[in-house]
């Protein structure tokens, strides 16, 4: 017998393939993984003693070098020479190691020539390694073939191992006129003949009328992505096919090398799959058994989110549903894996349920650029929620009707069908308001009866009956027998909206929360009404669009009960919408939530830009404050006796707008003098304040007041080392800008100040810092104006600055970013809706960062990408450590200071969109309430572990935190979720006093509690450790918004009720989602 140890579950299973091909002497080889051996010393032992003996020699083959084995490796080679076992070692690595072959007890030339077969690899090389070996050392006549190199990369038809070009493929297997798809797996699965998903794959998308080119290769990124061009485009580098499914993890993309000092441009090169140009799956191979996924709630495991989820998503990857699972599986010899069972061995086996859903809408995908342009048919979907005729098309920061315009008119000048297009957006609002609606205070029998879509009892019962059993169990049981009474008119349900010749422009079916009011106490997982699920199958069925557009943030059915990540076929956003091509503009500052539209719908994101903004200046109250502190500031001098009135009209007015409880004093302050500065300073900041001036009407870049507002927006706080603009000009006059941002109650002399301050607007008097900072912003505006009258020319830029400034500092260096960087961008706006049509062509809509550009990220820009989010394990970054505990420091002296004690416990909510939007501030203060901070990998910057802050160093007692995280945060941040837990866990370890770690006295109080009332120790310290806790797993949100909507509520104690069933459910690194009630 020999022994086969390799740390290379891929040799283990190509072993199993080759069985057949051994001769009947070798087909008792043992194979183990001796990683799962030299875990336990006594198990390693037994093996030493036990199966060793019966060994006629021992293959081994360890990544890592000799060490790999610690001191076992030497324990193996001491046992073989003294028993005379031949043992042969080599390297797991691409080269020979010396080391190895000096360790083996036979001749050099064996391992060497066992490590030829070896490093090749695949079956035929696997079972020539054991002949060679046989005859070689053993004496056996078997006969062997000289190692075979495999190719790198090449094409695989199932059914055959023998990899062929493009040339042999197009001649043999490929049928003229119909579209293909490429189907990039890796070589690993095809050395190793693991290949029954790939299989699978193949003959779904072939049974939906596709050519399928399978190639293997080891890397997308090897060679910048030469696979592409060799097998997937022609020789002038235009795309042979169609659409691509990749089930390769990780990214191809990579951070290209920053394009100036500023440290400003955050996106990723993904310009190869730009030049391929056509949509590219993402088929999510899934690392763990099928089971686990399908009893967990939120779908994939951390591991396959990050590789096979968030960074694919890098390259503008559709992020479709789990094709397969790794799973353990009877083995023809007699094997042992990393983690399997004797005699099995891991594959990936195939889901065909799942693969069949893939494989529809590749077909449909690929089916777009072959369809003509006049012939093809899209609809748009407006959201409606509350289910109100005043809510209709409510986006966030969009003009929905202006956009919907927008497109009709884009799309009839490409080509497509579209008639009837209304003048404007409210013309468009009131025909369909006119035509049918969902709002049932205003709607009407006509209305219903002349919906323009309407499904019959009987249509819509044969749906019903396709869909999966636990989804007809739970529709029953939520709305009974299908089509229930919601949205019905004459046993048939109408379908809300208009067409424009191909064009359809519909409303979202009601949530139906509304329906049953009731659920909103009991059930955060309540499910979608007939209705709901009727609309979108009559979108592809009756209609049969092409495309479907959920037009700006959000819809509802992103966030339908279902797992979170790597949905099933019973989980209502893939029942809903499970193959048709899928497009969402939203808006960029938001990536949390449309990355939900992008796991759970595969979603092509088209980023919108933000509104235009501006300051919110002041009016009403808070005008007559600041000319009552203006005459103030004069009277001091002039006029001292019309101080005591003016102090009480002045107060009298602060009380009226309530100023004085935003600043905490309740009654006229003894020093008057220094509230005013501090009322002016808070009025400033007040001012200040940026808003939203209008909303974005999609492919509109903003131009004049709009465009000045905007920019100054943009360049208010720093860009990467690009300082902010008003900041650099305060600079330049030689001010200290960040201490006039810290406290703008300050007084400021006005003769302490540059003159030009005072110029700026000498109508009004300068009497704090508050003030300071408007000038600085009067004049940031003033360059801007200036910019835009010679078309932000950065040669013009000295011209700009005239002679304002004695000395420019970095001012000029903002302005060129401004220019040459920044208004570039805004202009691209206009890609908007060349990104949708793009989309609706079959392209590819290339990926691109996203975030709030406001807030120091301006180089997320342009819009009209698919933006992605991040990597999880980067949270939180190094600034949000900084910033997350400024944040904890300040919340804590604030409560000394009102309180006069710390406090012992906060409670904080924490939402994914603002985890990425801030790459983790409200983590970092979490964790720096708790005195501890995060550990960064030097190389990648991601969070390793956790390291406890010293009493000394934190400077006060650790406070115990209570986290209500949003479903979303569930489904994408379980690595912080387990960080969390981690540090909760660690910092109850510390044996520190509890009036200086809350939460262990906290903790100890809880256990006694539940010991008392008759649970064991185990599950008092687990359950007194909860700290996380959200909604049930499948389920999204806290339950309140649906009971005010719905007007369903009449006492504080029922909101909490209802916040209490959808929000009590625990979140730790071991449990997800227990119920903690």
């Amino acid at each position: 017998m020999i022994l086969f140890l390799t740390t290379s579950d891929t040799d283990i299973l190509a072993l199993s393939g080759a069985f057949h091909d051994l001769p009947e002497g070798l087909r008792d080889t043992l194979a183990l993984n001796p990683l799962a051996l030299v875990q336990d010393q006594q198990a390693f032992d037994a093996f030493l003693s036990d199966t060793l003996p019966g060994t006629g020699l021992v293959l081994l083959r360890l990544l890592g070098g000799d060490k790999a084995l610690g001191d076992c490796f030497g324990k193996l080679e001491a046992a073989c020479r003294g028993r005379g076992i031949p043992m042969v070692a080599c390297s797991g690595e691409p080269t020979r190691d010396v080391v190895f072959e000096r360790r083996s007890t036979t001749p050099g030339i064996i391992a060497q020539g066992s490590f030829e077969y070896l490093n090749h690899g695949g079956v035929a090389n696997i079972a020539n390694v054991l002949r060679f070996l046989s005859d070689e050392v053993l004496g056996t006549q078997h006969g062997y073939d000289a190692p075979r190199p495999l190719p790198s990369d090449g094409i695989y038809r199932p059914g055959s191992m023998e990899a062929m070009g493009v040339d042999e493929y197009r001649r043999v297997h490929h049928k003229p006129g119909l579209p293909t798809a490429a189907l990039l797996f890796y070589r690993a699965h095809w050395v190793s003949s693991n290949l029954e998903f790939v299989d699978a794959i193949v003959e779904a998308v072939e049974g939906q009328g596709c050519n399928v080119m399978p190639v293997f290769c080891s890397s997308l990124r090897e060679n910048n992505g030469a696979v592409f061009h060799k097998y997937l485009m022609d020789g002038d580098g235009k795309a042979t096919v169609e659409v691509v499914i990749c089930t390769q993890s990780f990214a191809m993309s990579h951070q290209p090398g920053l394009s100036d000092s500023a440290n400003t441009d955050v996106g990723w090169d993904s310009k190869v799959l730009e030049q391929l140009d056509v949509p590219i799956l993402q088929a999510i191979v899934s690392t763990e058994p099928r089971a686990d996924w399908q009893e967990r709630g939120v779908g994939l495991s951390p591991l396959d989110i990050a590789m096979n989820v968030a960074l694919p998503e890098l390259d503008g990857r559709i992020i479709t549903v789990p094709v397969s699972f790794k799973e353990s599986v009877a083995a023809p010899v007699d094997v042992k894996g990393s983690g399997d069972a004797p005699g099995a061995v891991k594959r990936y086996v195939p889901d065909l349920e799942q693969i069949n859903s893939l494989a529809s809408l590749t077909a449909r995908y690929a089916g777009l650029s072959r369809k003509p342009v006049a012939e093809r048919k899209v609809a748009f979907v407006l959201s409606n929620y509350p289910t109100k005729a005043s809510r209709l098309g409510n986006a966030v920061g969009l003009d929905t009707p202006a956009s919907a315009i927008n497109l009709l008119n884009a799309m009839k000048g490409a080509g497509y069908t579209v008639e009837d297009i209304p003048e404007d957006g409210d013309t468009l609002m009131r025909r369909l308001i006119e035509r049918c609606t969902y709002d049932v205070e205003f709607l009407t029998p006509d209305q219903m009866r002349n919906a323009e879509g309407r499904v019959s009892k009987e249509a819509y019962e044969k749906q019903f009956v396709g869909f999966p059993p636990d989804v007809q169990e739970k529709m029953k049981n939520s709305w009974g027998d299908p089509p229930g009474t919601v949205y019905t008119d004459d046993g048939h349900l109408f379908m809300a909206g208009i067409s424009f010749g191909n064009v359809f422009i519909g409303i979202q079916p009601s949530r139906g929360f509304g329906e049953n009011p009731i659920a909103i106490y009991h059930s955060p997982e309540f499910m979608p009404t007939h209705h709901y699920l009727a609309f979108y199958r009559w979108l592809r069925d009756d209609y049969k669009a092409d495309a479907i557009v959920h037009l700006g943030k959000h819809g509802t059915l992103e966030w339908l009960p279902g797992k979170g990540v790597g949905l099933s076929r019973s989980c209502f956003p893939e029942v809903c919408l499970p193959d048709i091509p899928h497009f969402y503009p939203f808006i960029i500052n938001n990536p949390g939530e449309g990355t939900q539209a992008k796991r759970r719908t595969h979603a092509v994101i088209i980023d919108h830009l933000v509104p235009s903004m501006t300051t919110a200046d002041s009016y009403g109250d808070i005008t007559r404050c600041e000319q009552l502190m203006d005459e103030y500031a004069t009277a001091q001098g002039m006029d001292p006796q019309k101080l005591p009135l003016l102090r009480q009209q002045i107060w009298e007015v602060v009380e009226k707008a309530r100023l004085n409880e935003d600043l905490g004093v309740s009654e006229i302050p003894d020093d008057f003098d220094s509230f005013v500065l501090h009322i002016d300073g808070y009025i400033c900041e007040l001012k200040d304040a940026q808003i939203r001036d209008g909303l974005h009407t999609l492919g509109v870049p903003p131009e004049g007041d709009l465009l000045t507002g905007l920019l100054l927006s943009l360049t208010r706080l720093n860009n990467g080392n690009i300082p902010g603009l008003r900041h650099s000009i305060g600079e330049a006059l030689g001010l200290d800008y960040p201490a006039l941002m810290r406290d703008r109650g300050v007084a400021a002399n006005p003769k302490d100040l540059p003159p030009v301050l005072s110029a700026v607007n000498s109508a009004e008097p300068i009497h704090s810092a508050g003030d300071v900072i408007e000038r600085l912003e009067a004049m940031a505006r003033n360059f801007l104006e200036r910019a835009a009258e010679v078309d932000f020319d950065s040669a013009a830029i000295p011209g700009i600055l005239g002679s304002m400034l004695d000395e420019e500092g970095r001012v000029p260096e903002v302005l060129e970013y401004i220019c040459d960087r920044i208004r570039p961008a805004l202009a691209q706006t206009t890609n908007e809706i060349d990104a949708l049509l793009r989309g609706f062509d079959g392209r590819f809509i290339p990926p691109g960062p996203a975030g709030a550009p406001t807030r120091g990220m301006a180089g997320v820009l342009p819009t009209g990408r698919n933006f992605y989010s991040m990597d999880p394990r980067s949270l939180p970054s190094e600034t949000s450590w900084q910033i997350g505990r400024e944040l904890a420091d300040s919340l804590a002296e604030r409560y000394l200071k009102d309180e006069g004690a710390y406090p012992e416990s906060v409670g904080i909510s924490v939402w994914g969109t603002s985890a990425m939007r801030t790459h983790g501030d409200d983590i970092a203060q979490i964790l720096a309430l708790l005195g501890v901070r995060p550990v960064w990998q030097e190389e990648s910057r991601r969070v390793s572990g956790l390291e406890v802050m010293s009493l000394e160093e934190l400077g006060r007692p650790r406070i115990d935190v209570t986290v209500r995280i949003s479903g979303f945060f569930r489904d994408a941040f379980q690595n912080l979720i387990g960080l969390m837990d981690d540090a909760f866990q660690v910092v109850v370890g510390l044996d520190e006093p509890e009036d200086k770690n809350f939460i262990l006295k906290h903790y100890n109080a809880d256990i006694a509690e539940k010991k008392a009332e008759g649970a064991d120790q185990n599950e008092a310290e687990s359950e007194s450790l909860y700290r996380i806790f959200g909604s049930k797993p499948g389920s999204y949100g806290a339950g309140i918004l649906q009971a005010i909507d719905q007007g369903n509520w009449q006492t504080d104690e029922d909101l909490a009720n209802v916040y209490t069933a959808w929000g009590s459910f625990a979140y730790t690194r071991r449990r997800h989602g227990v119920s903690a009630v």
